[in-house]
């Protein structure tokens, strides 16, 4: 297959090239700053139509990762990368599209679980999953959070495109061996024993084992039936105590110092992202996936840790 990936010099982005270019795929990721792969890289600047269309044409799939982190404090400045990088790069991909003469056949689009309420009573899939905003006694960041998703999804539904499939992928938090990424972070804090109950504990994290992730994107360029919204997700969301504990006993700590909700702001001021990361319940399911059929190869969070825990002390 011909595969484009927009963005896809971040953590995540590169784990697709990476796979998609081990099963000999031809890959092109479209990057600010170019670094030296495996793969094709071409400069764009995620706003302006450019040179890099050219890619776009008889592609078989185009993945679009684009956007500023998130592991950020939410300045006024920081706020506006987030959204800009998302909206700006989804708005010039579906033009890009619209220009091409033979267009990609499908459009996997980034999004995220977060749009989803901050909820512990039931679990949100594609259906009866409720969109957050209006919880009553949240913090303004979170709010920030469902607005930039939501403008995220809007700038990609505003395309119609009949020749390109749009499939917009509500993704929970990915976990890979790889550095700097979420659970490289957490298991930092875990070794150094800063791995106790964040919070109540009770709080949800919806999670997805890269390896899944990357076998739910082949499923989506595979099953051509599908589209719109799609969770991608572990079916077995947990609290987040047990989220942590999980960690610690793959690892072999046997305790981890728990953290209030103000020593976590402390904490999050300086490393310069936000609670909301860790404090916000996310309790996401993929409903879609389930109902077609989709086999999670690591659907609990220890058979995940055996083998994440493994990837990391080889690395």
């Amino acid at each position: 297959m011909k595969i484009v990936i927009p963005g896809g010099s971040g953590q995540v982005g590169t784990i697709l090239a990476r796979a998609f270019h081990a099963d000999d795929h031809e890959v092109t990721v479209l990057s600010r700053t170019p670094s030296s792969a495996p793969w094709q890289t071409e400069i764009w600047d995620g706003i302006n139509l450019g040179p890099w269309v050219e890619t776009f044409e008889g592609a078989d799939v185009v993945v679009n990762m684009a956007g500023y982190t998130v592991n950020c404090r939410y300045t006024p400045a920081n706020r506006s990368r987030i959204m800009n990088s998302r909206v700006d790069s989804t708005r010039v991909i579906g033009q890009a599209i619209q220009a091409c003469t033979d267009p990609p056949h499908l459009w996997l689009q980034s999004s995220t679980a977060t749009i989803y309420a901050h909820r512990y009573d039931a679990p949100n899939d594609e259906t009866a999953g409720i969109l957050g905003g209006t919880e009553d006694d949240v913090p303004d960041t979170w709010k920030f959070s469902i607005d930039v998703a939501t403008a995220w999804e809007k700038a990609a539904d505003a395309f119609e495109l009949p020749e390109t499939r749009i499939v917009k992928m509500r993704s929970a938090m990915i976990m890979s061996p790889d550095s700097g990424g979420i659970f490289d972070v957490i298991l930092g804090l875990v070794r150094k024993g800063l791995g106790g109950r964040a919070g109540d504990g009770r709080q949800f994290v919806s999670w997805i084992h890269y390896q899944d992730f990357v076998r739910a994107v082949y499923w989506l360029i595979e099953n051509g039936a599908v589209a719109g919204i799609v969770n991608l997700a572990s079916p077995n969301p947990l609290p987040y105590a047990d989220f942590l504990s999980g960690i610690r006993q793959a690892w072999g700590i046997p305790i981890g110092l728990p953290a209030t909700k103000w020593m976590l702001e402390i904490g999050a001021f300086f490393m310069r992202t936000e609670t909301e990361l860790v404090l916000k319940s996310r309790r996401v399911v993929p409903g879609l996936l389930l109902e077609q059929g989709f086999e999670f190869q690591y659907p609990d969070w220890t058979k995940a840790l055996e083998n994440l825990v493994a990837e990391w002390r080889s690395l």
